[in-house]
């Protein structure tokens, strides 16, 4: 059956269609023996709104736009979840975009979004994204927008993040307790606010535990296909190698073990392993992977959360801030302690 129509009602009743439609918006302007009619008649024809004709009029579309880098990241895939419980109990329908680390994509999913007329918007930000004017011009005209995981500093707007300082201040810190000290940092494009706070705790790890910072063991990826194995091979190559590898991202992570494994480099045995990820499979690799774990589903919810009372306008006197979650260490075989050597 095709869905019933404020036309359908008001031919049914005998009314205008703007009759019918201000009684389902509970308008004073309507008596109440009318506004029982229609509303008991659409009820019984189980009538509903349509979302998209609404935010044509001006209304709420009930509807919040997702931008991600990449939907099969296990990072976003979990975000995403927490996202869409959220709106769901709060009566919200989510619409997802990718960018495929394309600024390109980006803009356009912006303004494909704006066309669909959403509420609001949740985004993390594309690896290629250091110029976030489109996203400025967007709070200027006052669209409820909220970053998660990849932010800007230079956009005056609500962020939820992980503890990335936090976390590889404890992932370097754990590798020096286990007599590491060569410890090389495979991240990502240091413009991303994630990498400058990953590279902050590394070094800040390094201070406490007095071994001096070393540029050349650390490596910046591109986010393109199998670039892990060249920087595992620069890294190798060095006078002084690493003895430890602490990558900021799932794809670094698999692509350096594969890397390690096809070279013949043992792990832990000779290198350690350690790495920013929230793949649910770490622990069946081989070596189980030492990882360090953000709250992907909580920082969805909480994105989701502060997004809605934006929309709903709950929070006015209150401006934009930054939350941060903590991140978890879990210590797998891969980061095992440097053997000791029999005399």
């Amino acid at each position: 059956m095709d869905p019933v129509t404020i036309k359908d009602i008001a031919h049914a009743l005998n009314l205008s269609t703007s009759t019918v439609s201000r009684a389902l918006r509970d308008s004073y302007e309507i008596s109440p023996e009318t506004k029982r009619l229609v509303m008991e008649y659409a009820e019984r024809l189980n009538y509903r709104p349509n979302p998209i004709a609404l935010s044509l009029k001006g209304s709420s579309s009930k509807a919040i736009a997702v931008i991600v880098p990449q939907i099969a990241n296990n990072f976003f895939s979990q975000a995403i979840n927490g996202i869409e419980a959220i709106a769901y109990n709060r009566g919200y329908h989510v619409i997802i975009f990718q960018t495929h680390e394309s600024y390109e994509r980006e803009v356009a999913n912006v303004q494909q979004a704006v066309s669909r007329r959403v509420d609001g918007l949740l985004l993390s930000l594309s690896s290629e994204t250091s110029d976030v004017k489109h996203l400025k011009a967007l709070v200027d005209q006052g669209m409820p927008l909220v970053l998660f995981d990849r932010v800007a500093a230079g956009l005056d707007v609500t962020q939820v993040v992980a503890d990335n300082f936090g976390g590889a201040y404890a992932a370097t810190s754990h590798l020096l307790q286990t007599g590491r000290r060569r410890i090389a940092h495979l991240t990502i494009p240091l413009y991303l606010s994630i990498a400058q706070e990953r590279l902050a705790g590394y070094r800040a790890a390094l201070e406490q535990y007095g071994v001096p910072f070393d540029e050349n063991l650390v490596r910046y990826g591109t986010f393109g296909p199998d670039e892990a194995g060249t920087l595992v091979d620069e890294l190798l190559a060095l006078s002084s190698p690493p003895d430890a590898f602490f990558t900021a991202s799932d794809r670094l992570a698999l692509g350096c073990l594969g890397a390690l494994r096809q070279r013949g480099i043992d792990v832990p045995g000779e290198v350690a392993l350690l790495s920013f990820t929230n793949s649910q499979s770490a622990h069946l690799l081989n070596p189980p992977l030492s990882t360090v774990t953000q709250p992907a589903q909580e920082i969805g919810q909480l994105a989701a959360e502060r997004l809605i009372e934006l929309i709903e306008r709950k929070h006015k006197s209150t401006g934009p801030s930054v939350m941060k979650l903590p991140t978890t260490l879990v210590v797998r075989e891969s980061s095992s302690p440097v053997p000791k050597l029999v005399k």
